[in-house]
C-alpha cells in the first residue's frame, strides 16, 4: 500500500440498537431522578448534542413533560490547548436556563479518557452550580487517565487504545451507527 491509510469499519451498533440504547438511558435517569422535574439535559459539541435532544425528546414522550436542554462548547476548557498548533474553532455554548438547583446530566457520544468529562465540568461549573451532574453516554471504550466514570452507558465497548470507536449520527448526514474503526496496516 503505497503510503494510503487504509481503514476498516466494523458496526457495532445499528440504527435500533443505538434506539433501544438511548430508550433505556432514557428510563434510568427518570428511574433515578424520580422523573424529570429538576432535571436538565447538556450535550457537549458535536455528537453530545444531538444524541441529548434524542434523550429530550424521548423523555418526554415517557412523561408527557418537557425538559430543558442546553449545548455546551468545551474547546477553551481542554487541557491541551497549548499542545495544539491549530487555532481552535470555538462553537456555541447555549444553556438558556439557570443550572444552579438543577441536576445536570451532561451527554457525550463516546466516553475514552475522561478529558472531555472534565473539561466539560469546568465549563458547567462557570454558569452555576448544579445540585448534582451525572454523565450519560452512548458508547464508554475505556482507558480511561481520569477518575471519571458514567451514570448511564448505551454500550460498553473494550478497545485497543489505537483504535477508534466513532458515532455516525442521521442529523451530520450519516447513517445511524458505532463503528470501530482500524487502520488496514494492522489487520494485515
Amino acid at each position: 500500500m503505497s503510503g494510503t491509510n487504509h481503514r476498516h469499519e466494523s458496526v457495532i451498533m445499528d440504527r435500533y440498537e443505538m434506539t433501544r440504547a438511548l430508550t433505556r438511558i432514557a428510563h434510568e435517569i427518570l428511574e433515578r431522578n424520580r422523573g424529570c422535574h429538576d432535571v436538565g439535559l447538556v450535550g457537549i459539541r458535536t455528537g453530545g448534542v444531538y444524541l441529548a435532544q434524542r434523550l429530550k425528546q424521548l423523555i418526554s414522550q415517557i412523561e408527557q413533560t418537557d425538559v430543558v436542554l442546553g449545548e455546551l462548547d468545551i474547546t477553551l476548557y481542554r487541557d491541551d490547548l497549548a499542545l495544539r498548533k491549530d487555532q481552535p474553532v470555538l462553537k456555541k455554548t447555549d444553556i438558556p436556563f439557570h443550572i444552579s438547583d438543577l441536576k445536570i446530566i451532561l451527554v457525550d457520544d463516546v466516553l475514552f479518557t475522561g478529558r472531555t468529562i472534565r473539561a466539560a465540568m469546568d465549563g458547567l461549573m462557570d454558569l452555576g452550580r448544579p445540585v448534582e451532574i451525572q454523565l450519560a453516554v452512548l458508547v464508554d471504550r475505556g482507558h480511561r487517565q481520569l477518575p471519571i466514570r458514567a451514570n448511564y452507558v448505551g454500550k460498553n465497548i473494550p478497545t485497543a487504545k489505537d483504535e477508534n470507536i466513532r458515532v455516525f449520527l442521521e442529523e451530520l448526514g450519516e447513517e445511524d451507527r458505532v463503528s470501530k474503526l482500524i487502520d488496514a496496516e494492522r489487520t494485515a
